[in-house]
């Protein structure tokens, strides 16, 4: 695949970014894939490019707290938008139980798609901290892992959400 490369144009307006609660302006055309803008330009590499269409889930990230792929988003449409990667994920409560729970449960293999299961759990938990199995399914859907995790992955979810569902109470 080839990557839209920076803006070469003088006078061409900086994009800012909102990044993992920092603005970050960038020099480079509405059009390229927030994935690259993320990773090669403002230089944060935990968001990982599998497929390049939208459709394996390693460069699932957070846009307003919805996840989203962003080898298919321009960063032109996220402009004024809160963009979270796994980079930053520690900061987050939520993010911060479910990589516990993913380290509880070893969940990962080769480990190459899970920034991006980890961003779709994240979310899920986020609205509805105590899901069906029908509800883990549905948002975990596209998430592919070569590895063949997806019982771990489930039982991850599972934990994070009871360790969750402890601390209300």
């Amino acid at each position: 695949m080839t990557r839209p490369h920076h803006s070469e144009n003088a006078g061409v307006p900086m994009i800012t970014l909102k990044l993992n609660g920092q603005d970050h302006q960038l020099d480079v055309t509405e059009d390229m894939p927030l994935l690259w803008a993320i990773r090669d330009v403002a230089g944060y590499n935990g968001t990982k490019f599998g497929c390049g269409m939208g459709l394996c889930g390693a460069c699932t990230i957070h846009i307003d707290g919805d996840p989203a792929r962003s080898c298919i988003t321009p960063i032109g449409s996220v402009q004024g938008k809160n963009v979270s990667t796994i980079d930053n994920l520690h900061t987050d409560p939520v993010g911060q139980v479910v990589q516990q729970a993913w380290l509880d449960t070893a969940v990962a293999q080769c480990g190459y798609c899970q920034g991006g299961q980890i961003m779709s759990a994240t979310a899920l938990l986020k609205v509805h901290p105590n899901p069906s199995d029908e509800q883990i399914e549905e948002a975990m859907l596209g998430n592919i892992c070569r590895c063949g995790t997806y019982n771990r992955i489930k039982t991850a979810i599972r934990q994070a959400s009871s360790h969750l569902q402890e601390a209300k109470a």
